[in-house]
């Protein structure tokens, strides 16, 4: 058990977390006082699950890259774990307020949107380190929330997949391959290593 506890301590994920309920809260306080339905709006939804994957990126990884590459533990499980204890926060998170005054969903959107940016925050890890692992989704994410595609164009479909609707094929197919891909990429390779200061 101390283990488990000095591992999350040293990812900063007890921030982390009060981070992701922080801005549940927010939003969810903005929704509920000023939006004229209980549901929130697509682009709510959106932009709420892209802060959550913002507030969990820099959980993955820890102070010290290059430990997780020099350790006789297996590192590809632990990984893979955290990704998915990430969803599952960000899912719990989010869908917990289907009960309330303000309900962001569906659920099939929230788990899609969800699964789809870790993958890309995964990849970011991977690929440009944990500390810059949000630059992926973010980047992705804010073009398709500002210029959203509803046309029938696959193409159109799979840059904006994110704010298409929850019962888009094409969308669901996309976030599954990004979150794949990032989960793979992440899972083997880990953090890119800090160039050392």
């Amino acid at each position: 058990m101390r283990f488990v506890v000095l591992h999350l301590r040293s990812r900063r994920v007890p921030v982390a977390l009060a981070t992701a309920a922080g801005v549940t809260v927010l939003m969810w306080t903005v929704v509920a006082a000023f939006a004229e339905s209980r549901d929130a709006d697509l682009t709510m939804v959106v932009l709420l699950v892209l802060l959550l994957v913002v507030a969990l990126a820099p959980t993955f990884g820890g102070a010290d890259d290059a430990l997780e590459r020099t350790s006789s533990l297996r590192w590809p499980p632990r990984r893979a774990v955290h990704l998915l204890a990430g969803l599952v926060v960000i899912l719990a998170l989010v869908l917990v307020t289907l009960v309330t005054a303000a309900r962001f969903g569906p659920a099939v959107l929230v788990l899609r949107d969800a699964a789809g940016l870790l993958g890309l925050a995964a990849l970011g890890a991977a690929v440009l380190g944990a500390g810059r692992s949000w630059f992926l989704p973010l980047s992705w994410t804010l073009p398709a929330v500002l210029f959203p595609f509803g046309g029938t164009a696959v193409a159109g479909q799979v840059l904006t997949w994110q704010s298409q609707p929850h019962d888009s094929r094409t969308a669901a197919v996309t976030a599954a391959v990004v979150a794949v891909v990032g989960l793979g990429a992440y899972a083997l390779r880990g953090p890119a290593l800090r160039a050392a200061a």
